[in-house]
């Protein structure tokens, strides 16, 4: 964009219109800046070139502009659907945690009266890592 406001750019091509921004109000945006800094904006995939004055072009795009906003929207609402019922049969989301491997340490430091301020730092730890850690060992 930043070479488009110095007047390097004369053409922006991209594979379709939903890449190029996070909300048709976004799109909007960079449409119009594109318009005021003389920038045309092709999309051969979806038939779109508004290197000229083109009218037709322009309605096609902002049909296009509202159509890719309503199908991020679908997507988004499929993902979450989906982790909802993910988290509803018990599956655990995320990468799994590294602290697992301290666990014995922390039982056998615990044993010995040494408390969280000590586990971090005999373990080379975050307090927060080490409190979590603690709390899993007491609960178990």
């Amino acid at each position: 964009m930043r070479d488009m406001r110095r007047g390097r750019i004369d053409v922006i091509v991209a594979y379709k219109l939903d890449r190029l921004g996070r909300s048709l109000a976004h799109l909007a945006q960079m449409i119009g800046e594109m318009a005021a800094h003389r920038t045309a904006l092709v999309i051969p995939a979806q038939g779109i070139d508004t290197s000229a004055s083109n009218p037709a072009s322009q309605l096609q795009l902002n049909i296009l502009m509202a159509v890719a906003e309503f199908e991020r929207e679908i997507i988004r609402e499929r993902v979450n659907s989906g982790l909802r019922a993910a988290r509803a049969r018990g599956a655990i989301l995320g990468r799994p945690s590294t602290l697992q491997k301290y666990v014995p340490q922390v039982r056998a430091l615990l044993q010995s009266r040494a408390n969280v301020s000590g586990i971090a730092r005999e373990l080379e730890l975050p307090y927060s890592s080490a409190h979590k850690l603690v709390s899993q060992c007491r609960r178990d």
